[in-house]
């Protein structure tokens, strides 16, 4: 149980029911509409083949979810969050973060290190809750990954998708989570994003669109030398990802299969 303030708690659960999944399909409709929603057999299928579904309840209602596959490469196995959510009123309250704390505690119980998913790279608060929050890194930048759709949320641009590598036993992630300060490497790169790209998107699909091309090469220039997004940091006018060298990530260490 989660104390969010003296009179709303939150509990997270396991889902397991169509009842259930259809209260996440509501979920996903409210916060984006349905045109890319997850229906609900993909729930059951992800219940019933080694995946996941947990709830965030307040009361009997369901306030956010998760929703993971499980995933092998090279015969180990690992959990693909496809998909978190959390409505409007609960957000900024440690709900998301604790449903991914469950599902880290859920998948060590399994004996699985690792739990991956893709995030937009302009999603600037999402990349913020994963890179300082969670501790992830990234190695794969997927242009177009979902293909276009026409959905609202994604302005007619192309899906690009950064892949989070959740290594969840890792003595990084682990001081992150305790909220251990991390050594700055004065050598690490920065890809900029700037302030303004959030207006673009909305004023100027042309400008924006141009921009989110020069962020994708950077991006595959830097991952193509081995180098891995470990870090996000906010300055004027613009918000800086933070790469470096694999092999000089303190307390981490990368199975070479993730890469493929």
């Amino acid at each position: 149980m989660t104390q969010l303030d003296a009179t709303r708690d939150v509990e997270i659960r396991p889902c397991s029911s169509v009842a259930e999944f259809a209260e996440c399909v509501r979920i996903q409709h409210a916060i984006w509409g349905e045109s890319i929603a997850v229906p609900v057999p993909m729930f059951v299928v992800a219940h019933h083949s080694g995946g996941e579904v947990l709830g965030a309840y307040s009361g009997d209602e369901l306030v956010g979810f998760t929703l993971a596959y499980a995933g092998t490469r090279s015969g180990t196995p690992f959990i693909h969050s496809h998909m978190a959510a959390v409505l409007p009123d609960y957000r900024d309250r440690g709900v998301g973060r604790e449903l991914k704390m469950r599902q880290r505690t859920e998948a060590l119980k399994r004996g699985i290190r690792l739990i991956e998913w893709t995030f937009d790279p302009f999603d600037l608060k999402n990349g913020y809750f994963n890179f300082a929050r969670l501790g992830v890194v990234a190695r794969r930048y997927i242009p177009n990954c979902y293909g276009l759709t026409d959905s609202p949320l994604h302005a007619g641009l192309p899906t690009d998708r950064l892949v989070a590598e959740w290594w969840l036993d890792s003595g990084r992630v682990r001081q992150i989570l305790d909220e251990i300060p991390q050594p700055k490497d004065e050598q690490a790169e920065r890809i900029s994003i700037p302030a303004s790209f959030a207006a673009l998107r909305e004023l100027d699909r042309a400008a924006a669109a141009s921009l989110q091309s020069d962020l994708r090469s950077q991006f595959q220039s830097w991952l193509e030398k081995g180098y891995a997004a470990t870090g996000i940091e906010s300055r004027e006018g613009a918000t800086d990802y933070i790469l470096q060298p694999v092999s000089g990530i303190e307390g981490l260490e990368l199975s070479p299969w993730a890469e493929s």
